[in-house]
């Protein structure tokens, strides 16, 4: 083999296309190589965070390698099904749509087409155009998915902006379901540890070309993939995890300050069992809430009607999240399809109840949570969760993007450490347990079915991460975990009382009674 001295190596120097691709390949590799030793050199004088975090990533790699190559088996008649169903969905709203541009415009739109569409709307409806940055640097007018709910207000425009969008998303679906999958009959994935800024996993199509984003997946796609034979799939589920590392984040800054019970006030709340009827309880007190509590008739009060459809235990679930995160009435009537006096209403009595959260007028000078990232990134410019992973911040302290990403990074990157380091303690403490999938705040793996009594109780508690929090308060994100046959939900139909999708995820209770259903299989997919 011929040895090139990269160093003397001239840009002129004549070359073999193979040549050029092994230097190519070699650089890669030892370039790489020398960066990761120098890092590794100047971790020594790093705080034990930011070491921490390093390892942890590390640790990742082999797991993470096990599932990309792994991937999810799939069952052809359903995905065949489904695929079928959704090009009969998609060609009735297009004929629908079709029908409306002719009877109302007097011509044809071309909805997969973006000049089209902005004609459209910009021009024909006259609608002041929404504009995002574009590859070129230039802040342009758009008509991406965002634009599109942004133009749905709009009562005329409205019906064109839904009817888009609704085929965009069963195109996706679509899209989805035709990637091609794997000789084998599985679909991969390829998890990228170092994908966001939160520290969550990314993903994209497979090392081979194949696959897609499995992470974003509805849960009629999900019914696709179904377990291995002998095995049993289970999913576990962080329940309100992003409320709860709120709450001990709370915690963490106000409990030497403000001491135990106002500091935990929220924290409490999300410990009591039901968040949101607790939640209920301190923002609408003039309901005739049980005193001594009793929690079946507390949630019976919850569960009455607050706002047409929606019951005061709604509201504060559909709510409660975006007002944590600093959501705006009017962004947040947008996107909930709540009026903005009804959100405003529920957000001073939700600061009320919990004033160590933020405030109504969104006074950042003011003494909580809010105003307290605000001025961590006016002083500092990063933040550490609870686990001390350092996210800096480049962006302008003041501009409110930034303070909303700021407030949502806290809570959600303590969500995916206490996710990735549960499943790494299951990787490391039961090898039964096959790890397929981490998803946004849960992991898809699977179990012998034969030891699933046995083996479930021992992967939760090795899923279970607990943090000690100021005080010596023990802090975890309880655990919900359900199994079956396929990734897909199992449910009873109200109307007809038939069980939806009979072999797809139930509630795990202590017992798996259902039997594996046979699989069909065709030769077709198996042979290239």
């Amino acid at each position: 083999m011929k040895i090139y001295n990269t160093v003397n190596l001239k840009a002129n120097t004549k070359l073999t296309p193979n040549h050029k691709s092994w230097i190519y390949n070699g650089l890669d590799c030892c370039v790489t190589l020398e960066v990761r030793n120098r890092l590794r050199e100047d971790l020594k004088y790093e705080p034990d965070n930011v070491k921490e975090t390093y390892e942890t990533a590390m640790a990742k790699l082999a797991p993470v390698g096990y599932m990309c190559m792994k991937g999810l088996k799939i069952d052809f008649n359903a995905l065949n099904k489904s695929l079928s169903e959704y090009r009969s969905e998609l060609r009735q709203l297009q004929k629908n749509f079709d029908k409306i541009c002719d009877k109302i415009l007097g011509y044809p739109i071309n909805w997969r087409s973006p000049t089209q569409l902005k004609v459209l709307f910009y021009d024909t409806f006259g609608l002041k155009p929404i504009r995002k940055r574009n590859a070129q640097g230039f802040f342009a007018p758009t008509t991406n998915a965002d634009a599109l709910e942004r133009l749905s207000v709009y009562r005329y425009p409205q019906i064109w902006a839904r009817y888009i969008l609704a085929m965009r998303i069963l195109g996706k679906k679509i899209s989805f379901l035709e990637t091609s999958a794997d000789k084998d009959g599985r679909m991969r994935t390829s998890l990228n540890i170092a994908g966001t800024d939160t520290g969550r996993f990314a993903s994209q199509f497979s090392a081979f070309g194949t696959g897609t984003n499995l992470q974003n997946v509805e849960d009629r796609l999900r019914r696709v993939f179904v377990a291995d034979p002998g095995h049993i799939m289970v999913n576990v589920d962080l329940e309100q995890a992003d409320a709860r590392n709120v709450a001990a984040r709370l915690w963490q800054i106000y409990y030497d300050s403000h001491g135990p019970e106002k500091a935990g006030a929220y924290l409490d709340a999300c410990e009591s069992g039901d968040l949101h009827t607790r939640v209920c309880s301190m923002a609408w007190k003039e309901l005739e809430w049980p005193d001594p509590w009793d929690a079946t008739l507390a949630r019976s009060i919850a569960d009455s009607k607050a706002y047409r459809e929606l019951s005061y235990r709604d509201m504060a679930k559909k709510l409660g999240h975006g007002t944590n995160y600093y959501g705006l009435p009017r962004t947040m009537a947008m996107h909930t399809k709540t009026e903005a006096s009804i959100i405003e209403n529920f957000q001073a009595r939700y600061f009320n109840a919990f004033p160590l959260i933020g405030n109504i007028q969104k006074d950042l000078s003011k003494d909580d949570w809010h105003g307290w990232v605000y001025r961590q990134l006016k002083t500092v410019g990063y933040l550490n969760n609870l686990f001390g992973r350092r996210r800096i911040f480049f962006d302008r302290y003041k501009d409110p993007r930034t303070l909303r990403a700021a407030i949502a990074y806290d809570p959600q990157s303590t969500t995916g450490e206490e996710l990735d380091r549960g499943w790494l303690q299951l990787w490391h403490g039961m090898p039964e347990a096959l790890l397929q999938l981490p998803v946004h705040d849960s992991i898809l793996f699977q179990l012998p079915l034969d030891g699933l009594q046995e083996l479930l109780p021992r992967a939760l508690k090795l899923l279970t991460v607990t943090k000690e929090l100021k005080g010596g308060r023990l802090f975890s994100v309880p655990l919900e975990a359900t199994t079956g046959f396929n990734w897909g939900k199992s449910y009873k139909d109200k109307t007809t009382g038939i069980w939806i999708n009979p072999h797809g995820q139930k509630l795990w209770t202590g017992n798996e009674d259902r039997q594996p259903p046979k699989q069909k299989t065709r030769l077709k997919h198996y042979l290239s």
